[in-house]
């Protein structure tokens, strides 16, 4: 008994330091990734919304395409038209976000701004669904949407010193932070609206396809026959795949864009990768012609591949995508909701130090306290709403997780 139950300790043990380690190992090195390459390149936000959806469409490719007799899309849970305005949505809301990074928006201000979506949802909630909330809950929104306005305005004012300079200089160097940076918030800010929108969208669709009793019995029509021949893949699986797979042609309207990403991305510095000896021996013993001239033999050359270093991040940051997507989907469905926001928002916290730590937050010494305390009340905020909301609805472990709380 005693061997069993130390099994089973084991086993849970291993599962759980296997999800928090895709969530905080994944999550975090994606923010870190995130923050290395925009603040270098801060106008690549469309290059790594192209590369995070290319990754995932090939990646879910195998599981919902069928190569034989030609290439065809798989049967599914949801049809393709209810999927049409996620999409829309869906790359708006991703294009958005990491566009924001063109105007001055340093990431802690990204991490927090983007985790006070409660408000919008709640007023969203309200006028297009009917919903009622407790006092609980609206207090708790007032909380967090105080902590993303006063982490909002800690970072407003430029970090840069301006000692010495005329005051007409001052006040236009000033000017023009604040107007680009007010655009930033407000390009967050559409973001946010259109991921509450989205949110409600997804919801209708489930209800409808997935969790309504008349998808669990369909009618013996040819496309429920179809259906119900789906591949084994759960519902969130299904739904990640199509956002990414059905938005990739809207990135024909970025290429312009793209092209200039990827040659701003060239011409940064390079990193040479010199191919080691044995194996340029190796190459020199199966083709020695390659090395010897018809007087004289010389030693094999020193070959080397020079990658741009800006493909280094670009690249972890798109896999660690995929990670971080697997650990909070892997979350969700072994423990309950207001477990998930606990775990989610130790995990934002982290990243936040992180951020500070590494890159000085982009905020001045002196806005860094403000930075903390509104960090501090979007965090308790979100979860007092949780543990408020644990009671009034079960969870769905089906339900897509947004990249709002994926990142």
């Amino acid at each position: 008994m005693a061997d069993v139950l130390g099994g089973i300790t084991l086993a849970l043990i291993s599962d759980w330091a296997t999800t928090l380690t895709l969530i905080f190992g994944g999550c975090c090195s994606n923010a870190l990734t995130l923050e290395q390459l925009t603040s270098q390149f801060p106008r690549a936000g469309s290059l790594i919304t192209f590369a995070q959806f290319l990754l995932i469409t090939i990646n879910g490719l195998r599981k919902f395409v069928a190569w034989t007799p030609y290439p065809h899309l798989k049967p599914r849970r949801i049809p393709l038209l209810p999927y049409l305005i996620q999409v829309t949505l869906f790359y708006a809301v991703s294009y958005l976000n990491n566009a924001a990074f063109a105007y001055k928006i340093p990431m802690t201000v990204h991490i927090i701004f983007r985790s006070g979506g409660l408000v919008i949802s709640m007023i969203l909630g309200r006028f297009l669904q009917g919903k009622k909330y407790k006092y609980t809950q609206v207090a708790s929104v007032i909380l967090v949407t105080a902590g993303v306005v006063l982490t909002t305005l800690s970072a407003s004012k430029p970090k840069f010193t301006t000692a010495g300079q005329p005051s007409s200089e001052t006040f236009n160097l000033y000017s023009e932070h604040t107007r680009t940076y007010l655009h930033g918030i407000g390009i967050l800010t559409v973001a946010l609206i259109l991921s509450g929108l989205l949110g409600i969208t997804q919801d209708k669709t489930y209800a409808t396809y997935v969790r309504s009793p008349a998808a669990s019995t369909p009618k013996k029509t040819k496309k429920a026959i179809r259906r119900q021949a789906v591949a084994p893949a759960e519902p969130w699986q299904e739904s990640m795949f199509y956002l990414h797979f059905l938005s990739m042609p809207m990135f024909i309207f970025a290429r312009n864009d793209l092209m200039g990403q990827v040659s701003a991305l060239n011409a940064g510095p390079s990193y040479q990768f010199v191919i080691p000896e044995s194996l340029q021996a190796t190459a020199s013993a199966f083709s020695p012609y390659f090395f010897e001239s018809k007087s004289f033999s010389v030693s094999p050359p020193s070959f080397s591949l020079p990658i741009p270093a800006p493909y280094i991040p670009l690249i972890l940051n798109t896999l660690t995508q995929l990670v971080c997507v697997s650990g909070v989907h892997r979350l969700t469905s072994r423990v309950s909701s207001l477990t998930v926001t606990l775990i989610l928002v130790v995990r934002k916290a982290v990243s936040l130090i992180i951020s500070v730590l590494l890159f000085g937050g982009g905020l001045t010494d002196d806005n860094k306290m403000a930075m903390w305390v509104g960090a501090a009340s979007v965090f308790v905020g979100t979860m007092l709403y949780s543990a408020a909301s644990a009671g009034s609805k079960s969870k769905d472990i089906n339900k897509p997780v947004t990249k709002d709380k994926e990142e």
